[in-house]
């Protein structure tokens, strides 16, 4: 940035009154050589000029999901065209090749972080800073049903003040931090992506809840923390991202004192889904694709893996079933002329494409921005097809307790 100094990075030099007007002129140096005298005013202009221009691209910024703007290459220390690459390689058989998919669960790390690095400046403009979906009552709003739906979560967990949870893959924290406040108790989240970690570090600070919250960079498949010390532990769509749902599911066992829950919501597969259907594979595996899963359960498999690590499942159902209009409302065109509703409809996810390819051709946004816009908008379709067939389901809940007596690791 301008501040005064010449391209070499010396201070100017003085000049006497007669040596320059109020634009600057050459002046001799050495022979061939001249140096450019800046004034004061020309100097205060271009500091407005700078300062213009940060103000202008902080604004752009702030509106429209430019991947890399906000640090997602820092934390990940690859190129965004690269950590795609990487990602999409990790589906490059197709949805019937077992290899894809064991490959996708020894790599689950790398799989959830190509997402997330590249995808959560995606999200946050389109979703705000909860990643979930909701169902609806009445004549509900978007936000409110989604705080109702984070607000079951802490009532069927039945919390006391001062209690302390676990949130399982907390992305940037919006749930975990609607529940510290509706509870008040004390949410611990995990999570693996470095980037989403430091922007809900950020937003706790921002918000004063520092004394209720925090987040640790860890894995849901090895919780650091010691058995039977956890009053809750909940997850909101994320253990979808598990290679080994047993594997988590036995953690959170693990975790949580006797006669305490463990509370969520799980994408899965419904009785409707049909494995000899090839439509119905394709959809499952854009699904996948769409959002970073390595594979996924049918709501039955959830149940049985929750009771083969020692839980007393007292509630399970798919909660997209009591819903009075589609959980996948908000992907169509519903809503779509609403401000509230227009960043993550249909119609919003073409014009944002359209502006972050745009912006990508400009090399304003990082090349593979207008990749990951597409295969977020192709996951988007994918989901409403899954939904509208019933073969699919974002919101399968279910309420596991731990026995009283149990004191299984």
């Amino acid at each position: 940035m301008p501040s005064g100094r010449d391209s070499t990075g010396s201070s100017p030099r003085r000049a006497s009154r007669s040596s320059h007007s109020s634009t600057g002129r050459s002046l001799r140096s050495a022979p061939g050589r001249s140096l450019r005298v800046v004034s004061k005013s020309t100097r205060q202009a271009q500091q407005r000029a700078a300062a213009l221009t940060r103000r202008f691209w902080d604004a752009l910024f702030a509106v429209l999901p430019v991947v890399g703007r906000r640090g997602h290459q820092q934390a990940a220390g690859k190129a965004t065209a690269t950590e795609m690459k990487e990602y999409l390689e990790l589906f490059a058989r197709g949805s019937e090749s077992a290899e894809d998919v064991a490959l996708r669960k020894q790599r689950y790390v790398e799989l959830s972080n190509g997402m997330y690095d590249i995808a959560t400046d995606f999200y946050e403009w389109g979703w705000g800073p909860s990643f979930h979906f909701a169902i609806y009552s009445g004549d509900e709003t978007f936000r409110e049903a989604m705080r109702r739906y984070e607000y079951t979560l802490a009532l069927r967990l039945q919390l006391q003040p001062g209690d302390e949870v676990v949130d399982l893959g907390c992305g940037v924290g919006g749930p975990m931090r609607n529940i510290a406040r509706f509870a008040r108790c004390r949410v611990v989240g995990v999570n693996i992506c470095d980037y989403q970690v430091l922007r809900g570090l950020r937003y706790i600070e921002d918000e004063g809840l520092m004394g209720q919250c925090s987040i640790i960079k860890a894995d849901f498949m090895d919780l650091p923390f010691a058995d039977h010390s956890k009053d809750g532990v909940y997850e909101i769509e994320a253990t979808c991202h598990s290679p080994d749902k047993r594997k988590t599911y036995a953690e959170a066992f693990r975790v949580l004192k006797p006669g305490a829950r463990f509370v969520g919501y799980e994408w899965a597969c419904t009785p409707r889904y049909d494995p000899a259907n090839a439509e119905h594979r394709r959809i499952r595996y854009g699904i996948e694709i769409g959002n970073g899963l390595p594979d996924t359960m049918t709501t039955d498999e959830i149940v049985q893996t929750l009771q083969e690590v020692g839980f007393v499942v007292e509630d399970a159902y798919d909660a997209t079933l009591l819903s009075e209009r589609p959980w996948y409302s908000p992907l169509t065109s519903e809503g779509s002329f609403q401000l509230s509703g227009f960043r993550h409809s249909r119609l919003g996810h073409y014009v944002t494409h359209a502006l972050v390819s745009a912006l990508e051709m400009a090399r304003i946004a990082p090349k593979g921005s207008a990749t990951m816009s597409k295969t977020l908008m192709d996951g988007a379709r994918d989901l409403v097809a899954g939904g509208k067939l019933g073969i699919y389901t974002p919101s399968f809940f279910f309420v596991a307790r731990k026995p009283e007596a149990s004191s299984r690791a």
